[in-house]
C-alpha cells in the first residue's frame, strides 16, 4: 500500500510528543521533513526523531518532492498563509487548531483547498480518541435516552505569566484570534458538535473582568443544535479554582466528562452510576493522524475537516461579537 510522507511546518513543543511521533508511528505513514525558522532547533528535532530532512524555510519543505502532505503546527496567525501555499503546491493540508484567527480566514482556506482539489484537515483530535468515541457510542445506543441539553463549565486560575503581565501569543488576538477561549474553548465547542450535532444558533457575551490582559477573560453563551438540543456554557479564565465539566442531559440519564485530561467520565442512569476509565494514547494526535492517512490512502475517512472546524470559528466569532 502507498505510504504518506509528511512534512511539518513548525516543529515546536506541540510536536514533540502530542503529534510529531504520530506521523511516523501511524500505519502507512512516514515523517520525512521538518521545518522551523530556527535552523539549529529544526536540525536538533530531526536528529532526535530520526527525520531525514530539516529546513529553516517553509517554501523549501512545501516544494520538497518527497513530501506528500504537510502538517502546519504554527500559531493561528500563519495558518491561512501556509495553507494557501501548501494547497497551491497540490498537497493535502493538516492544520493545528483553532483552524484560523477568524471564520473569514477559515472560509478562504476552504475555498483555496477546494479550488486546488486537495483535502483540508484540522487537529481537533478528540474526535478520534477512544474516550470520546465511547461517549458518542453510549449516546447513540440510547443509554441516556433522547438528548435534552448540554451544559459546560470551565474555570481556570490565572497563570503566573498572566498575573505578572507577561505577554504571550495565546492572549494576543493578532496571533491567536482572541484569548484563551480561542485556544481552549475551541476544543470544547468542536467536541460538543461531534457528540451532539452542529450548532446552528448561538448567542453570547464576552468580557474582561480582571484586567490582567486586553482580551476577554470570561465568556457566557447559549446554543441551539441542529438536533433541537439546547446548550449553555461559561468559561472563566481568572477564577479561584480549576474546573472542567461538561454534562449531557438526556431523558433517561446523563453523562459528565472533562474535555481535557483523562479523568473517568461518569454515566448516570435510573438504575446505576458507572465510571469509565479510558486513558489517552501516548501520542494524543496519533488516532486522528491515522484517520487522515487512511483517507489519503483510500481506506477510511477523517472526522475533522476544514468545513467541520470552520463552524467552531463561526461560533467563537458570534460569541465574541465579530459576526
Amino acid at each position: 500500500m502507498h505510504r504518506i510522507c509528511w512534512g511539518i511546518i513548525g516543529c515546536g513543543n506541540v510536536t514533540e510528543k502530542k503529534s510529531g511521533p504520530g506521523f511516523y508511528k501511524a500505519n502507512n505513514s512516514d515523517l520525512v521533513a521538518v521545518m522551523r525558522r530556527n535552523g539549529k532547533l529544526a536540525r536538533d528535532y530531526a536528529r532526535r526523531h530520526n527525520v531525514p530532512k530539516w529546513y529553516d524555510n517553509a517554501d523549501q519543505l512545501i516544494n520538497d518532492p518527497d513530501v506528500d502532505a504537510v502538517y502546519i503546527a504554527t500559531p493561528p496567525s500563519s495558518h491561512m498563509d501556509y495553507t494557501i501555499k501548501v494547497a497551491e503546491a497540490g498537497k493535502p493540508v493538516y492544520v493545528e487548531k483553532p483552524m484560523a484567527r477568524s471564520f473569514t480566514e477559515c472560509q478562504r482556506m476552504i475555498d483555496v483547498c477546494e479550488k486546488a482539489a486537495v483535502p483540508l484537515f484540522v487537529a481537533y483530535y478528540r474526535r478520534a480518541l477512544p474516550r470520546f468515541l465511547k461517549i458518542k457510542a453510549i449516546i447513540e445506543r440510547g443509554d441516556i435516552g433522547d438528548i435534552r441539553a448540554i451544559n459546560v463549565r470551565f474555570y481556570q486560575k490565572p497563570s503566573k505569566a498572566d498575573l505578572s503581565g507577561e505577554h504571550h501569543w495565546r492572549i494576543d488576538p493578532e496571533i491567536a484570534g482572541c484569548g484563551y477561549f480561542c485556544d481552549l474553548g475551541s476544543h470544547m465547542i468542536d467536541l460538543m458538535q461531534f457528540l451532539i450535532g452542529d450548532i446552528t444558533v448561538v448567542k453570547g457575551f464576552a468580557g474582561n473582568q480582571a484586567g490582567l490582559y486586553d482580551v476577554e477573560d470570561i465568556i457566557s453563551a447559549n446554543f441551539r443544535f441542529n438536533t433541537g438540543v439546547l446548550g449553555s456554557g461559561t468559561w472563566c479564565f481568572t477564577a479561584n479554582e480549576n474546573l472542567d465539566q461538561t454534562e449531557i442531559v438526556g431523558s433517561k440519564g446523563k453523562i459528565r466528562y472533562a474535555t481535557f485530561g483523562d479523568l473517568p467520565f461518569i454515566v448516570h442512569t435510573k438504575h446505576r452510576r458507572k465510571e469509565y476509565k479510558i486513558h489517552h494514547p501516548e501520542h494524543i494526535q496519533q488516532p486522528l493522524i491515522q484517520t487522515i492517512v487512511d483517507e489519503l490512502t483510500g481506506i477510511g475517512k477523517c472526522p475533522s475537516t476544514g468545513k467541520s472546524a470552520a463552524t467552531t470559528n463561526w461560533i467563537i466569532d458570534s460569541i465574541i461579537g465579530r459576526i
